[in-house]
């Protein structure tokens, strides 16, 4: 019997600081996020991002959280009603980081019975922190745990044709109302050495511009490459004139060198150089979080407006879109036949 089972990021069960910092344990001891030897990593965790960060985050949280719960989780959860509801397999949702954690989730599926699961991360790009952890960690528990069970993982979608409109569509809709003189396309940053090490070749990743544009075995798993692909597709299905959109690179975290351009860096110049009207939208997350509610809805926007910008708007996340839902059950239906 199949089933499936969508994968998300995860959040903090609640918005206390003590919930925030487990959360924030478990992300970020994870070797594929910050790819470290155990104990630098151990060091630099616990020894001083736990002791610093969980209540600025915890606020951070505080601000975007619904009666609901995390947004991320909400807008999960009624995507995945919504992808059930048109699939004739069983469908579970689990997160990365968090709960309902992806063993419970493959264990819901055995539990009806299923014998062969389809793994959909859910993110459009390939990159060692997001797609590459889920897999391996549900493969490692399958093993362990269900060495009956097969899994098969579903690759980057960012350049299939059906994500690509239906991710056209929703952007077209916020054009045609806030009419935008620059549309940003805000992808989450990784450090650059995370694409060096994720590059199958090991010679052609430069991250030096025209690398991304070489046809190459390595952009499989190039993460920028995808995004870069991501807009581009975007554009051309748009009509978007060049000149009137561009890409950068959100939430860097540390001192060594991530990919670039800097989203908040971009957006003052923007700003400076006398953009009035800046729309923005982040295709590498497909459910708004804390990175697209609190970064970009309130901290961007307040540094564009403060550096003289007039209109900030940003463009929500697929979330639970109907079409996205469609979307996704084809793709498991297709996968079941």
């Amino acid at each position: 019997m199949k089933g499936a089972l969508l994968v998300n990021l995860g959040s903090p069960d609640s918005t206390s600081v003590k919930d925030v910092k487990k959360y924030l344990d478990e992300f970020l001891m994870d070797k594929r996020v910050i790819d470290t030897p155990y104990l630098i990593r151990a060091f630099v965790v616990k020894g001083i991002i736990l002791n610093t960060r969980p209540k600025k985050s915890a606020e951070a949280y505080k601000k975007i959280w619904w009666n609901e719960g995390s947004p991320l989780i909400v807008l999960s959860e009624r995507l995945h009603k919504k992808v059930k509801e048109q699939t004739q397999i069983p469908v579970e949702l689990a997160m990365r980081y968090g709960n309902p954690s992806i063993k419970s989730g493959i264990q819901k599926l055995v539990n009806k019975g299923v014998t062969e699961i389809f793994l959909i991360p859910l993110y459009p790009q390939f990159a060692m922190a997001t797609t590459e952890t889920i897999v391996v960690l549900a493969n490692k528990i399958v093993k362990k745990e269900y060495p009956n069970i097969k899994i098969t993982d579903f690759p980057a979608f960012y350049n299939k044709e059906d994500y690509i409109s239906v991710l056209s569509n929703s952007i077209q809709k916020h054009l045609e109302e806030t009419k935008p003189e620059h549309l940003l396309f805000s992808y989450h940053g990784v450090p650059e050495r995370h694409i060096l090490k994720s590059d199958i070749t090991k010679s052609h990743c430069k991250i030096d511009g025209s690398c991304c544009n070489t046809p190459s075995p390595a952009h499989e798993f190039c993460y920028r490459h995808q995004c870069y692909e991501t807009t581009k597709q975007v554009a051309k299905k748009l009509n978007l004139k060049e000149g009137t959109y561009s890409t950068s690179f959100q939430s860097r975290l540390g001192r060594d060198p991530w990919l670039q351009p800097y989203t908040d860096q971009t957006i003052e110049n923007f700003a400076k150089k006398g953009i009035k009207n800046l729309a923005i939208v982040t295709p590498a997350f497909v459910s708004d979080c804390l990175e697209t509610l609190e970064e970009i809805g309130m901290e961007a926007k307040h540094s564009f407006e403060e550096q003289g910008g007039e209109q900030f708007s940003t463009i929500p996340c697929l979330n639970d879109d109907k079409a996205w839902a469609t979307t996704v059950a084809n793709w498991i239906n297709n996968w079941a036949k």
